[in-house]
């Protein structure tokens, strides 16, 4: 699902984000991206799903190069994905539905059928009593879900998860925590970046350590603090 090596990312400037990045995720693994503030677990995640291209290294997401992602690729990338960032990102003039149903639409459905599904997505996020709300009603918890709802209209095989509990309340993060859980048990492969420490326990699955721009398996950590 994911495969990556010695994957290097280097901003205007010299400023260095990811140094030598190289791990696996298996078709159906749940995989947590822990580390520091400015440790490279954001610009890591744009990078798989091609917000941002890597300056060297070999990188496969879902089947697909990230060295050779033109318009065409980088928008069925997309639509194979599904990405849920800190902050969801919703449109605030937008009902709730809406804010779910406009990924499916770009993603070639009809209006109706596109709602349709939506509908089904706050179901399962517990939110269709404020589906015809606008979106700036909402608290950052629901806000939140209303983002993993979006993310997953699509069916996503790969959810990317980008600091998801960051900022909320420990009810709402419980909730998040639990859904992300229930998308894993469904199939989905899913990779969560956060450095919650709660959210982190909250979790039982393989843990990779970013320090430095450099990513460690869990049972390496050790190596990491000591450079």
């Amino acid at each position: 699902m994911i495969r990556l090596y010695k994957v290097c990312k280097e901003f205007a400037g010299g400023r260095v984000a990811l140094r030598d990045v190289s791990f696996d995720v298996s078709a159906g693994e749940m995989v947590l991206l822990t580390g520091p503030s400015g440790s490279g677990k954001s610009v890591l995640v744009k990078i798989l799903f091609g917000a941002e291209a890597p300056t060297d290294g070999q990188g496969i997401v879902n089947g697909r190069n990230l060295a050779r992602l033109d318009g065409p690729t980088l928008a069925a990338l997309r639509r194979e994905l599904g990405v849920v960032s800190q902050g969801s990102r919703l449109i605030d003039r937008l009902c709730v539905l809406d804010n779910v149903a406009v990924a499916a639409e770009v993603a070639g459905e009809s209006r109706d059928a596109a709602r349709a599904r939506a509908a089904d997505m706050l179901d399962m996020v517990g939110l269709s009593d404020v589906a015809d709300a606008p979106a700036y009603v909402l608290s950052a918890g629901e806000r939140q879900r209303v983002g993993l709802a979006r993310a997953l209209v699509n069916r996503p095989s790969l959810l990317l998860a980008d600091e998801p509990t960051s900022s909320l309340d420990p009810d709402s993060a419980e909730l998040i925590i639990a859904l992300l859980k229930d998308v894993h048990r469904d199939g989905t492969t899913v990779l969560v970046a956060t450095h919650d420490e709660d959210a982190l326990a909250s979790f039982d699955c393989r843990t990779l350590m970013m320090y430095q721009g450099r990513v460690f398996e869990e049972d390496d950590a050790r190596i990491a603090s000591s450079l």
